[in-house]
């Protein structure tokens, strides 16, 4: 499945792309949303993923930004790997109890670390209370986009990919190797991380494949 991610600023933009995707990312650290607007976004039937990256908004805010998202229906929710323990804890039980799948992240903007490294994330990833890993590694070599998609062997729901020109490709094979979803942009819409391919791009590639 494509996950489309959205950074909109605009909620009649943002719901107007969701009446065309199965899946997306809302980026509520880019689109600013209040609290009624949040409601009309997540209440829309697509299945959606409510993130809000660290920004100078303190972690509270951020949560119950999150928190309104997951109330109005989000599918999932996105937690920082990093996060303060008791913000995620807080982040997790919420979203347990209002049947919100978790996803634990993980993003270096610079390099990919080893395998053994990454797989160790993962494996706290789940016992942080993590439905889905996640790995968004910068993919500088082609050994790097081995390590990356060597990751898809252990068990465990995981969406494993590099991030620049070289890791464009983690982000076709991912479905194919049983990533929860592979993520990608609107055709004319705002890249959200670097080396992301427009969805028309990405879907036209994974039907080739697909018929191979």
């Amino acid at each position: 499945m494509i996950c489309i991610s959205i950074s909109e600023p605009s909620v009649d933009a943002c719901k107007a792309l969701l009446k065309n995707v199965e899946m997306a990312e809302i980026r509520l650290d880019m689109c600013n949303f209040d609290s009624e607007e949040i409601e009309e976004v997540f209440t829309m039937p697509a299945k959606l993923v409510a993130t809000h990256r660290p920004t100078s908004l303190p972690d509270k805010e951020r949560m119950e930004l999150l928190k309104l998202a997951i109330h109005y229906g989000a599918e999932y929710v996105d937690v920082e790997y990093e996060a303060n323990p008791e913000y995620r804890n807080e982040l997790v039980n919420y979203a347990r109890k209002k049947g919100c799948n978790v996803i634990i992240s993980y993003h270096n903007f610079e390099e990919t670390p080893s395998e053994k490294v990454l797989q160790n994330i993962i494996d706290e990833s789940f016992i942080f209370g993590a439905d889905v890993a996640k790995v968004a590694v910068m993919a500088n070599t082609q050994q790097d986009v081995a390590k990356i998609l060597a990751l898809y062997q252990y068990e465990g729901r995981l969406v494993a990919i590099g991030m620049g020109h070289k890791g464009k490709i983690t982000r076709v094979m991912a479905p194919l190797l049983g990533a929860e979803f592979t993520f990608a942009v609107m055709d004319d819409g705002r890249s959200t991380a670097p080396g992301q391919l427009t969805f028309s791009k990405l879907e036209n590639l994974l039907n080739q494949l697909s018929n191979l």
